[in-house]
């Protein structure tokens, strides 16, 4: 695993006079990574242009893998090597490694067999790396290992009858091409920045000196500096503290010196990736107008070395869940954000309409979706006619994905298909890409055709199939759009491997991480992999690596840093102990380190901040005029749409909820009746509580229409209820059914049906108790005019007694307190307000909470022989704010009338009645931002909902 070769070394300064002398020295630098290749191109390209030359030839710098790929292209296109076999890709190795592993007897109980191809292929890689098969003879097979031998033998056999080669073998046969062939290789072969040299490297070197190519070994700085007697060592609280100190750290750098290269290595950088990009955005760029969409791509002042896998970037994952939708059943909310995605035909021409389908969608879709609903449930929205675009490209897609994608096809003919199924919908979309989005447009061509090239190893496969492997084969790479030289450089242990600064920072060295844990792969015996001296094999061997590292590290820059923290992320912040590795390190503050203290975003605003005060609790009063609802509108007491007659530009959305919500919060009406706000539903499986509750008030309405009288339910027999109850059951399901098809069918529907009829019955005994009444109406809805405005109302049912007087009732799921109604601003005002406008003779109002095991009446009611147990009000616990019913009928008109007048003069105040329960189930907090009004950060909703 040591570099320390029997190769001369030299320097930098003299590998740049060789790569200077251009093509006919025959210089060739390989590198570990492509990263530190193309830093050491930069370096090149900088060093001539300080020398003031104005031209010259590109220097030919490539990782190791890359040269070693160019031999074997040299070779192949010869002519001089007969039969050289066909260079797998990564994706045609995976499907032979898949091939292989169900083949075997153990294969048909795994439950991954994607994962464990993955795992083997790793295995394959590492054994030749570090020369492990012949070895493996000699050792112990446990079950895992023997699993790993026979698919190894049966990969090994498919590849030689099909005469292909993978990258693990190639550079054991370049080292046997090179004892007999002549082909184009470098006078001289640098190889600079390898921390670990593989015994297979190793080898290919020999057998290229061997073969006349002189071979020299570089790093960056003499490793016999092991020691920076200028390192420091900081401690932060948490990681967030840390990184947001690396980053003003590396701020300050760059303005004390433009030119300096500044780099960040971070241990454990997947961990903390995304932190750590915008924690650094946030400093190096305060100002946020660079992420406006009319603004110019914007250029960091840093480079971070790990990407994303390639399916978590947008583009990428919107094409896949275009072909998901295509191929069946995908969740809802996946499909939301295909339907408001930019990335198809007209995402910026509809992207309001869009956003407004999606919101009437989501109150009729069910959890899942299929792109034959989805079209169906699109043509029934009178919202999808602003977006025709988006209807034509879906339907387009839908018949694309029926006439080319049924069936079995070839690879090659999917990936076709695949393409011209995305361009049906438009995609990438209609706005011109920025740098990094048109990157990753074509890594995702590479990776179709990467697919299509699947047609040697693997046979027809249907489409369904196709879109698991290429989900899976986006998945597994890692991808980093690229972007101009940038002097800060961010990156992780292995990408700092030969990489040369003015100013480094190393974080996140708490003894968990630094030195990394061992990870041995489970395919390969964890004594072979021991006595082979692999890095992650044994504790030894990677504590040994983190020596040479922490060594390099100290050694690359004239300033270094090296940070961890005192507590862990998770919820235990567990206490951290500093790595053993840099313990003599001495010790600063943040203080000695002398950082500006940079304003963050918010600190900016507040510098340039001019105050004016504006009363925002006041808006444009309504213009009243009494208008006739709306034909077929049917929105109640209990919705939060239906109809007023008050005009401002349109009609005011409400009915009596205008009065519920506006006695609630004024605000809360304001936006939601004149403003139209409200938050998207989510949609689930199954029914809600709101769905739940009309079905049993349809079936309750249905049955009262038939039977009309108490008398006719006393005289009714077992089975003729029984038979009436299944027929409003049944009609209230198929009520329903228009809207959730999915839903109300098969065995849920039948359980539902018997849910309801169960209810209904138990429901029907309670009203078995009392006196003698007719039902004179059934969901009554009529116009109402109170305060000003005109308002629809629908009552559930309205009784009336064999004397003459009348209840009436209202369906609720759950009933409010009686003494709730009260108030000044009743919660529950639609009762009252029908009694005041519409039945102002009524003898009581009713709350009929209609609750398995819980049935009951709330009750206000004028008489106490209305209903069985009802004192008259005031009755016991009603306190002495209203001697008499008819006192009670005057204040609930004047309080009313007042609710309606406050809501048309436009009264918007923030004034929930009682908060926080007020608010506990209100959607519209970051509307009327209650929280940053009260300072409460959320809390006391969670404590009350345990009330």
């Amino acid at each position: 695993m040591s570099s320390n070769l029997n190769f001369p070394q030299t320097s930098l300064s003299e590998i740049f006079v060789d790569l200077a002398a251009g093509p006919q020295a025959g210089v060739t630098v390989v590198t570990p990574t492509r990263r530190l290749a193309r830093m050491l191109k930069s370096e090149f390209d900088r060093t001539q242009a300080i020398r003031g030359i104005t031209i010259w030839d590109s220097a030919d710098i490539l990782p190791i893998s890359a040269f070693v790929e160019r031999i074997y292209e040299d070779v192949l296109y010869s002519g001089e090597a007969r039969g050289l076999p066909a260079l797998l890709e990564s994706a045609q190795e995976q499907v032979l490694w898949e091939s292989a592993i169900n083949y075997s007897e153990k294969g048909a109980v795994l439950l991954a067999v994607a994962e464990a191809a993955l795992l083997a292929r790793e295995a394959w890689q590492l054994a030749h790396a570090w020369h492990l098969i012949p070895r493996l003879k000699g050792f112990i097979l446990n079950e895992d290992t023997k699993a790993f031998r026979d698919w190894s033998q049966c990969y090994e056999e498919m590849t030689g009858r099909a005469g292909q080669i993978d990258r693990a073998r190639l550079y054991n046969l370049i080292c046997e091409l090179c004892g007999h062939l002549k082909f184009h290789k470098p006078k001289r072969l640098v190889c600079y920045g390898f921390d670990i040299v593989t015994p297979q490297q190793a080898t290919l070197l020999s057998k290229l000196q061997e073969a006349d190519c002189e071979v020299m070994m570089a790093q960056p700085r003499s490793q016999l500096q092991l020691h920076n007697f200028n390192a420091r060592r900081l401690v932060h609280d948490n990681s967030v503290d840390e990184i947001r100190c690396a980053a003003v750290w590396a701020r300050a750098r760059l303005e004390a010196n433009g030119s300096a290269r500044i780099g960040v290595v971070v241990p454990e950088f997947s961990k903390y990736h995304n932190k750590i990009i915008r924690i650094f955005d946030s400093v190096m760029n305060p100002d946020r107008q660079h992420s406006l969409s009319s603004r110019a791509e914007h250029t960091f002042p840093f480079n971070v070395s790990l990407g994303m896998t390639l399916d978590s970037y947008p583009l990428v994952s919107a094409a896949l869940l275009m072909l998901e939708l295509g191929s069946g059943e995908i969740e809802f909310e996946r499909a939301s954000h295909l339907l408001r995605s930019p990335f198809l035909s007209g995402g910026e021409t509809e992207i309001m309409d869009r956003a407004r389908l999606d919101m009437r969608l989501r109150k009729r879709a069910e959890s899942t979706i299929t792109l034959e609903w989805l079209l169906i449930l699109i043509e029934r929205e009178d919202s999808a006619a602003g977006c025709p675009i988006l209807v034509q490209g879906l339907f387009n897609f839908s018949e694309h994905v029926k006439a080319k994608l049924a069936g079995l096809h070839k690879p090659s003919t999917l990936a076709r298909e695949i393409s011209e199924a995305l361009r049906t919908l438009g995609f990438p979309g209609e706005r011109d890409l920025d740098s990094s989005e048109y990157q990753t447009l074509k890594k995702w061509q590479e990776i179709l055709a990467d697919f299509a090239a699947l047609d040697s190893v693997l046979a027809h496969i249907r489409y369904s199939e196709a879109l698991v492997r290429l989900r899976h084969m986006v998945a597994q790479v890692m991808f980093q759009p690229e972007t101009p030289d940038v002097p800060i450089q961010i990156l992780g242990v292995l990408e700092s491997s030969g990489m040369a600064f003015d100013h480094l920072w190393v974080m996140g060295l708490s003894d968990e991480a630094w030195p990394p844990q061992p990870r041995p792969n489970p395919f390969l015996p964890v004594e072979l992999q021991q006595s082979a001296g692999f890095p992650q094999g044994s504790a030894a061997a990677s504590l040994e690596l983190a020596h040479r590292l922490t060594a390099t590290w100290l050694s690359t820059a004239d300033e270094v840093v090296l940070s961890h923290s005192r507590y862990s992320d998770d919820r235990e912040a567990r206490t951290l102990s500093l790595s053993p590795l840099i313990l003599d390190i001495a010790i600063v503050t943040t203080a000695e380190l002398v950082l500006p203290d940079y304003p963050d975003y918010r600190d900016l605003i507040h510098q340039v901040r001019r105050l004016e005060r504006v009363s925002d609790d006041k808006a444009p009063a309504l213009i009243v005029a009494p208008v006739a609802p709306a034909a077929g509108e049917t929105n109640g007491a209990d919705s939060p749409r239906g109809s007023n007659a008050a005009k401002m530009g349109g009609r005011v959305r409400g009915g009596v909820a205008v009065i519920k919500d506006h006695a609630a919060c004024q605000f809360r009406a304001l936006a939601l009746h004149r403003l139209g706000a409200e938050s998207p539903e989510s949609p689930s499986a199954g029914l809600d509580a709101a769905e739940r509750g009309t079905l049993i008030h349809h079936v309750l309405a249905l049955t009262w229409s038939q039977l009309k009288t108490k008398d006719a339910l006393d005289t009714i027999s077992d089975d003729d209820l029984e038979a009436l109850l299944m027929r409003a059951a049944k009609e209230a399901i198929a009520r329903l059914r228009r809207d959730r098809p999915v839903a109300m069918s098969g065995r849920f529907a039948e359980i539902e049906q018997r849910r309801l009829m169960r209810s209904a019955r138990e429901w029907l005994n309670e009203d078995r108790k009392r006196g003698r009444f007719e039902v004179v109406a059934i969901e009554d809805k009529r116009s109402v005019e109170i305060g000003g405005l005109v308002l629809t109302a629908r009552l559930d049912r309205v009784d009336e007694l064999a004397d003459g007087r009348r209840i009436i009732i209202d369906y609720k799921s759950r009933a409010p307190v009686a003494r709730s109604l009260l108030d000044e601003r009743p919660e529950e005002p639609q009762l009252p307000l029908y009694l005041v406008t519409s039945e102002p003779d009524a003898a009581a109002i009713v709350f009929a909470q209609v609750r398995m095991g819980d049935m009951r009446f709330v009750t206000l009611a004028r008489d106490s022989d209305l209903l069985p147990g009802v004192p008259a009000f005031p009755g016991p616990r009603m306190g002495d704010q209203f001697r008499s019913w008819e006192e009670l009928i005057k204040a609930w008109h004047t309080n009313i009338a007042d609710i309606a007048a406050s809501f048309a003069s436009g009264d918007a105040r923030v004034d929930p009645k009682k908060y926080p329960h007020t608010c506990r189930n209100c959607d519209l907090r970051s509307f009327c931002r209650i929280d940053e009004r009260t300072g409460d950060r959320g809390d006391r909703f969670i404590e009350s909902d345990d009330e």
